[in-house]
């Protein structure tokens, strides 16, 4: 029999989603029945991963999503399981993440007068007025289906929406008596849905932006999620070799710029104090940021022309947003980059000219229409003044470099933030990948991994915790012949479920270096804390409740849920030998390896 939950199953199939990360309930007999009869005929559908937990389900999804460029299903239980999914739809939405979560509702009959009518107490209690209005504000699509005869047309056309730009989850439920529907089979061309993507600049805003950069004394690039696609962080490093352009990162979600390039200048988060080198900027390039800068504390210099490209530039999802910036594209960065590429590969770079380049930049930069007469003129800046702003970079990146490897150095006694992740680095290698959930530690994690190429280094994107471990395991199926490596907080790793992220990781075959940096707690909230009240009660008091003492044991966790190998590092003297001995396992024996790791505490 050919029901409305074979139909669902198929369009999934057909539609590129290869895993269903799972949490099944009283809603789903037609489903869990069609995936059995899949099984026995040997009718392809997606693999089922089964998630004891819904917050581990949607950051396995999300965490997939991210490497494989495809959304993956979740389902989840009704009301219930859709209020299971917590945080992680939070960062779903906030780190433009396309994921279908299906949920199943109570039925709708009671008297059996359609299979699946109701025959159990539970369906009485888990009937709610708007469970799609639970998740809607997060949701780019959210709809109930209705009949399984057009079942495959709305998972398509779903999957479309959370495709298309900005990216992002979307919602589909339906009731039981739906999914037991027995439907005629229905012929889709998935071709007939594609994701509508974020246009190329215009003309005049290529002329303009090629004039403005080749005007500029200081131009500086910042990012936050641009390396989301690889053709955009090669397409950036083009552009910034070309013109000797500076790359700032701001709460970087992706490894957006190589971090060996003498051109890159770092990262930031909350840095109590301004940035230099955003101040020095007269042109200001965001790409793909969230939080290019934070006003109250950092921010350009009166009179910089900021233009802004972004998949996202009216962050919709955000009440109050904004930036002085003077020129706007919703565009896709690689697109938008290639062009300006294209553009400046026809422009030469000419001996100085009388002409003061401010002025140059002026007519650039503040003119609506740029003529090919404008560019030339701009074009006329020197090389000299490009390889001038190159060595400044360079010195600059170099300073930063010694800083950074000064910090690393090995520690007398105990362990530091630094020389953890100096040494995971090199444990790992440059073609692991790293999910990491670092929160207070996130630019010492960012700034000691040195991720080299796109697709090295992921967050969630979002401000949810317990994200970390469920997407190493997504990232882990969706790249199987990759490390992975997913470093956390003590906070984040029990804000994982660690016991449901260990048990589906031995389950699945899906092994990742698991390193805890535990510090005794949460220093997120105290951090806070003390830059509001600096001098309060709180500022003075031993305990503030944020502490975890006794802290609890947190390898032992891992190993009974699955985990094949946990140990707790204190020293420096052990950091190497458990390193060896956790990659072996993760390598050879393809089982998950867990390093609770003492830094300094709170």
């Amino acid at each position: 029999m050919y029901t409305a939950s074979t139909a669902f199953l198929d369009a999934l199939f057909e539609a590129g989603v290869t895993h269903v990360f799972a949490n099944f309930g009283s809603d789903h007999p037609a489903l869990i029945e069609s995936l059995a009869e899949a099984r026995a005929t040997g009718r392809p559908c997606p693999q089922v991963i089964t998630c004891p937990n819904e917050m581990v389900a949607i950051s396995a999804a999300h965490g997939h999503a991210m490497v494989s460029g495809r959304a993956q299903a979740v389902i989840v239980h009704v009301e219930s399981g859709t209020l299971g999914l917590a945080g992680g739809i939070h960062n779903v939405a906030k780190g433009r993440v396309p994921v279908l979560i299906f949920a199943g509702t109570s039925p709708f009959t009671q008297e059996g007068e359609l299979k699946g009518s109701r025959n159990e107490f539970i369906h009485w209690i888990q009937d709610v007025f708007d469970q799609r209005g639970i998740v809607r504000q997060y949701m780019k699509y959210d709809h109930e289906i209705r009949t399984g005869r057009n079942i495959k047309q709305i998972v398509h056309r779903a999957l479309q929406t959370a495709h298309s730009d900005p990216p992002g989850p979307s919602y589909l439920m339906a009731g039981r008596e739906v999914m037991e529907e027995e439907v005629s089979p229905v012929v889709t061309n998935r071709a007939e849905w594609p994701a509508v993507k974020a246009g190329a600049l215009p003309a005049s805003a290529v002329e303009q932006l090629a004039g403005a950069l080749l005007g500029a004394r200081r131009p500086l690039v910042v990012t936050s999620y641009l390396g989301r696609s690889h053709k955009a962080f090669d397409e950036l490093v083009r552009l910034c070799h070309k013109l000797s352009i500076g790359v700032l990162e701001s709460v970087p979600n992706y490894a957006n710029y190589p971090a060996d390039d003498p051109l890159y200048q770092g990262n930031v988060w909350n840095d109590p104090r301004p940035n230099p080198i955003l101040h020095d900027a007269d042109l200001i390039l965001v790409l793909d940021s969230d939080v290019p800068w934070i006003p109250a504390v950092s921010r350009p210099q009166p009179g910089a022309t900021i233009y802004h490209i972004d998949v996202d530039p009216l962050k919709r999802q955000m009440p109050l947003w904004y930036i002085p910036a003077q020129h706007v594209f919703q565009t896709d960065c690689a697109t938008a980059l290639e062009q300006i590429n294209q553009r400046l590969r026809s422009a030469s770079i000419k001996e100085p000219r009388t002409t003061d380049s401010p002025d140059c930049l002026q007519s650039v930069a503040g003119s609506r229409t740029t003529s090919e007469s404008r560019l030339a003129a701009c074009a006329a800046i020197d090389e000299a003044a490009i390889d001038a702003r190159r060595e400044q970079h360079t010195r600059a990146h170099e300073e930063r470099r010694r800083e950074l490897l000064q910090r690393e150095r090995r520690p007398d006694t105990g362990l530091t933030v630094e020389y953890v992740t100096a040494r995971i680095r090199e444990h790992l290698g440059p073609d692991a990948v790293t999910v990491h959930e670092g929160v207070t530690n996130s630019r010492q994690l960012v700034d000691h991994l040195m991720p080299l190429r796109a697709g090295a280094l992921f967050t969630s994107g979002g401000g949810a915790l317990g994200w970390s471990g469920g997407a190493a395991v997504g990232v882990k199926l969706a790249l199987p012949h990759k490390t992975v490596a997913c470093l956390t907080g003590d906070g984040s790793y029990l804000f994982s479920i660690p016991s449901s992220v260990h048990w589906i990781s031995r389950r699945y075959q899906a092994p990742f270096l698991h390193v805890i940096y535990n510090n005794g707690g949460w220093r997120a909230p105290k951090l806070s804390m003390l830059a509001v009240h600096p001098d309060g009660y709180a500022s003075r008091a031993d305990d503030i409740n944020v502490a975890f003492d006794p802290p609890p044991d947190y390898a032992a966790i891992a190993i009974a849920s699955g985990a094949g190998f946990g140990r707790t590092v204190r020293e420096a003297d052990e950091l190497e030998q458990a390193l060896t001995e956790a990659l072996g396992v993760v390598r050879q024996q393809k089982r998950s390896a867990v390093l609770d790791v003492y830094v300094p505490r709170l």
